[in-house]
């Protein structure tokens, strides 16, 4: 299979728990190129929220955060053990400790506060000046990368997802409800769709990539097929 020899940015968006990260990875993988989990990065920010009391019952003290905003510094470094960029919250390494509920359950109301996007859109702007990079998230084809080569949207049924992320949160030995999943990730979608600051959209040219019933093998095979057509 023959690869574009000239580096292009991929921008992958989509709904919560589809797998975005987990094909972007692999991408970048066989093209070697930088990934970065824009999610991560919002999920950083609702961490230092979480910890610093901004965030209560799912509403964001929005003067507050603002006010703290300059205090926070998210970056990726790469973990040499792994060999995947693990996401950094004012010096520490907070890879794990972002992918727990708590933080999935208040992430899209801190995402939708424009100050916050803002901020790191800037930051991720930044990273893509180079091209060679696969992004995921949210607005990647629509607001940060909206010249991306090619632009990937990825769902899939809400059961199909509420399961994928049950299974992957017993596997970490967190006890966890499937219906409380299933609730968060509608909700998710839902206040991702209709916030007022970069809703989640389809970008006009962009893929749709349904992944209900597809492994992972699969989806990998069909982008880079794609990827091979560019």
């Amino acid at each position: 299979m023959e690869l574009p020899l000239t580096k292009i940015v991929i921008a992958i968006d989509g709904h919560s728990s589809c797998g975005k990260s987990t094909i972007a990875r692999e991408i970048a993988r066989k093209l070697n190129y930088i990934f970065i989990d824009s999610g991560a990065m919002y999920r950083a920010v609702t961490l230092y929220c979480l910890r610093n009391q901004i965030i209560n019952s799912g509403i964001v003290d929005r003067d507050k955060l603002i006010a703290h905003i300059d205090s926070i510094k998210v970056y990726f470094r790469l973990n040499p053990q792994t060999q995947h960029n693990d996401i950094w919250l004012n010096g520490e390494n907070v890879e794990d400790e972002i992918r727990l509920l708590e933080v999935s359950q208040n992430v899209s109301p801190v995402a939708a506060v424009a100050e916050v996007r803002h901020l790191l859109v800037s930051l991720q702007k930044q990273m893509g000046l180079q091209k060679g990079i696969v992004m995921d998230g949210r607005d990647i084809g629509t607001v940060v990368f909206p010249e991306a080569e090619l632009k990937l949207f990825m769902t899939a049924q809400p059961d199909v997802r509420a399961q994928r992320r049950f299974d992957e949160l017993t596997a970490k030995g967190e006890t966890v409800s499937y219906e409380e999943i299933r609730e968060n990730i509608i909700g998710r979608d839902r206040y991702d769709e209709t916030r007022d600051e970069s809703p989640l959209r389809k970008a006009a040219d962009a893929i749709v990539l349904d992944n209900s019933y597809m492994t992972r093998d699969e989806q990998l095979e069909w982008v880079m097929n794609i990827i091979a057509r560019i």
